[in-house]
C-alpha cells in the first residue's frame, strides 16, 4: 500500500513569547495594530444578521442538507443523521466580538448524533457552545485533543490521526491534513488539527478545518474524492497570514485540486480575525467564479438556511 504523503507532524515545542508579536500568527504587528484592526473596529460595527427559525427540507435517501451557521459551523443532515461541525454560537470570543449573528439558536437545532472538531483554536472548539448542545453521542476530533471534551456532554469520544478513520453503523469519518497549527494555548504543541471527510448514504462531504493551501489537498482528492467541498475563504490579509490561511484565490485552486463538484465557502463575515474588509472574501470569491466560468459549482450559503445538495 502507498504510504500518504502527509503524516502527523512531530510537536514542536513553542518558545516562550518576547513581545507581543510573538503571540500572533504572522508574528509582526504591535498590540495597538491587533486592537485597532480586530478589536476596536468590531466593537465600532453594529451587529447584522438575524437568527432563523430554520425549515428543515425532508430528505430522500442520498440527499444531504446544509445549513450553515457561520464562522466555520454547519448543521449537515443526511435522513438519519443529524452532524454539527465546530459548532460555535458565542457574541465574543474574550475580546473579539462576534460582527454577525449565528444563523439560528441552539435551541432551533435537531437531535445530533455526531459533532465533528476539527482543532482546538477557541473560534472552532468553543466548550460554552459544546456544553449547550443536546447530549450528542459521538464527539471526533484530532489527536491530544479529546481531554478539553471532558464533561461537555459526549457520550463517547473519538481521537484520530490523519489518514485515520471511524466507522460507526452506516457512515464513515476519515481525519484529514491541513497547513495550520493546533495548540489551545502556548503549552499545549502535542494537539493535533485538520479536516474531515464524513461519508455516508454514497455521498461524501469534506470540511477543510483551518487550513492554508498546500498540496494535501491533491491528495485528499485522490484518497477519497469528496462532492461537496467547504472550503475557508477568510483572514488572509496581510499576506502573512497566508501561512495559515487561505483567500479566496487559494481556496479555489484547493478546490480544483480536490476535484469536487460543489465549493461552499465559510470562515468569513462572523468575527474579525484579519484585516480585510468583512464582505471583501465572498465578492472576490463570486468575481473568481465568474472569471472562471465555475458557475453553479460555487454555493454562497446564507447563514440559518438549509440547502440540499
Amino acid at each position: 500500500m502507498t504510504r500518504p504523503a502527509h503524516q502527523r507532524p512531530s510537536p514542536t515545542k513553542r518558545k516562550l513569547p518576547k513581545s507581543f508579536k510573538d503571540l500572533t500568527p504572522a508574528n509582526h504587528f504591535s498590540p495597538r495594530t491587533f486592537f485597532r484592526e480586530l478589536v476596536w473596529k468590531a466593537l465600532l460595527t453594529r451587529r447584522s444578521g438575524q437568527h432563523r427559525q430554520p425549515v428543515f427540507p425532508k430528505l430522500t435517501a442520498g440527499q444531504i442538507a446544509l445549513t450553515w451557521i457561520g464562522h466555520a459551523s454547519f448543521l449537515i443532515q443526511f435522513t438519519n443523521l443529524n452532524v454539527l461541525v465546530d459548532p460555535n454560537f458565542a457574541n465574543w470570543l474574550f475580546l473579539l466580538k462576534r460582527i454577525k449573528r449565528s444563523g439560528l439558536r441552539i435551541e432551533h437545532l435537531p437531535p445530533i448524533d455526531l459533532v465533528l472538531l476539527t482543532h482546538a483554536h477557541f473560534d472552532h472548539f468553543h466548550k460554552p457552545t459544546l456544553r449547550r448542545l443536546p447530549h450528542p453521542k459521538i464527539g471526533i476530533m484530532p489527536w491530544g485533543v479529546g481531554d478539553l471534551a471532558h464533561n461537555l456532554g459526549f457520550a463517547r469520544v473519538i481521537e484520530l490521526e490523519w489518514w485515520e478513520s471511524f466507522v460507526h453503523q452506516d457512515w464513515k469519518v476519515t481525519f484529514t491534513p491541513s497547513k495550520h497549527w493546533g495548540a489551545r494555548t502556548l503549552h499545549d504543541h502535542h494537539r493535533g488539527y485538520g479536516g474531515f471527510v464524513l461519508e455516508h448514504q454514497g455521498r461524501r462531504i469534506y470540511h477543510a478545518g483551518d487550513s492554508a493551501y498546500f498540496d494535501g489537498f491533491k491528495e485528499i482528492g485522490s484518497r477519497l474524492a469528496p462532492e461537496v467541498a467547504l472550503l475557508p475563504i477568510g483572514a488572509y490579509h496581510p499576506e502573512s497570514f497566508r501561512n495559515v490561511h487561505m483567500g479566496p484565490d487559494e481556496a479555489v485552486k484547493a478546490f480544483r485540486d480536490l476535484g469536487a463538484q460543489r465549493f461552499v465557502p465559510m470562515h468569513y463575515g462572523t468575527f474579525r480575525l484579519a484585516f480585510e474588509e468583512m464582505d471583501e472574501p465572498p465578492r472576490w470569491l463570486r468575481q473568481i467564479a465568474q472569471e472562471e466560468k465555475l458557475g453553479e459549482k460555487v454555493r454562497i450559503l446564507d447563514e440559518g438556511v438549509p440547502e440540499v445538495f
